[in-house]
């Protein structure tokens, strides 16, 4: 085992702080990272938090990792010293299941492996607010040249995030996509879905980021917390991506499709929430979730991105700024994703 150091909550809800973390040595099939970058989700905070359960502590948050490769295993045969790579918010899966081998290993039915707090058996694993991390060649990505590696973090998790629906659910030239909230996640989806060709909205509470979501790629802007606009784009949407972490009036939003039409959620209330069947049944309406992407769709996206130029809109913060940074993003005070600089360390 190799000590690297790191910044982890010691406990549920404390404030992060400087700590060390093991590192297995290198396997046959193991790249070793030096991570560059690290971005901040909002699923980090969820996680600290214990929102979604129990988890073991201390914790190293932390799934949007870029770096370079340091060190290769004897059998790793896709990467070399010296690769900009990156790795997501999972780091190994059953590999034998039905989406396993379908290339959906984020629904990994065997047990999937998170890149943090743990794997299927509950043992701890530890995220990239850390300096070097070992993983299976299996499930590291290349970043092409076309992204600088602090743009290039964030979409181990917001860019697949928000891709991942968007080709599924075919957005594109001739299809009307609106993106609900204009944040982490939000952004890229504006971005993406404008470079696949779509005529793309943006659903946020207020006027107040407008002209970045313009600047972004979206077509037009409206503000939720004014009722005139569930009236006036009624009927609207082939697809409406709801990116928010925060319970929202679903019916209301279903009555924005057209007939036919989907409504995707990819952000993860804390809360359940609920919805009157006739808003589905009326217009075959379908209310969907959608959670990041296999390997295969992350390295598409990662190459799509490069091609058109895509990278997240980033401030970059110093290890020692990350619990102020967690009051921002709390406090939607981010344009729009923090990303560490591990230099800092």
């Amino acid at each position: 085992m190799t000590t690297v150091a790191a910044y982890a909550a010691p406990a549920p809800k404390a404030p992060l702080e400087r700590t060390t973390v093991p590192r297995r040595p290198v396997g046959e099939h193991d790249v070793l990272i030096d991570i560059k970058f690290a971005g901040i989700c909002h699923s980090d905070i969820h996680q600290v938090n214990e929102d979604w359960g129990q988890a073991p502590f201390p914790m190293v948050p932390g799934h949007e990792i870029a770096g370079l490769v340091t060190e290769v295993g004897p059998g790793v045969t896709r990467y070399a010293v010296g690769d900009r790579v990156g790795v997501g918010c999972f780091v190994d899966s059953c590999r034998e299941c039905d989406n396993c081998l379908a290339g959906n290993e984020q629904y990994c039915t065997g047990g999937m492996t998170f890149t943090y707090p743990s794997g299927p058996t509950g043992e701890a694993t530890y995220g990239g607010y850390s300096t070097h991390i070992v993983v299976d060649e299996n499930y590291v990505l290349g970043i092409p040249e076309g992204i600088g590696l602090a743009e290039a973090a964030p979409l181990l998790c917001a860019g697949i995030t928000l891709y991942s629906p968007l080709s599924r659910w075919e957005a594109g030239p001739g299809k009307k996509v609106a993106i609900v909230g204009l944040g982490g996640l939000g952004h890229m989806g504006v971005k993406i879905a404008h470079a696949m060709g779509a005529e793309v909205t943006v659903l946020s509470q207020s006027l107040r980021k407008q002209e970045d979501g313009l600047r972004l790629g979206a077509d037009h802007f409206h503000a939720t917390a004014d009722p005139a606009t569930f009236t006036e784009l009624a009927g609207t949407f082939d697809l409406i991506v709801n990116t928010v972490s925060a319970t929202l009036p679903l019916d209301d939003y279903l009555g924005l499709l057209r007939t036919g039409g989907t409504l995707v959620n990819v952000g993860a209330p804390a809360e359940p929430t609920s919805v009157n069947m006739f808003s589905l049944i009326n217009g075959r309406k379908q209310l969907a979730g959608s959670m990041i992407g296999g390997i295969r769709e992350t390295q598409e996206m990662l190459d799509f991105c490069a091609t058109h130029g895509l990278g997240a809109e980033i401030e970059t913060i110093a290890v020692d700024q990350i619990n102020e940074a967690y009051a921002r993003v709390l406090a939607s005070d981010v344009r729009y994703r923090f990303v560490i600089d591990t230099a800092t360390f």
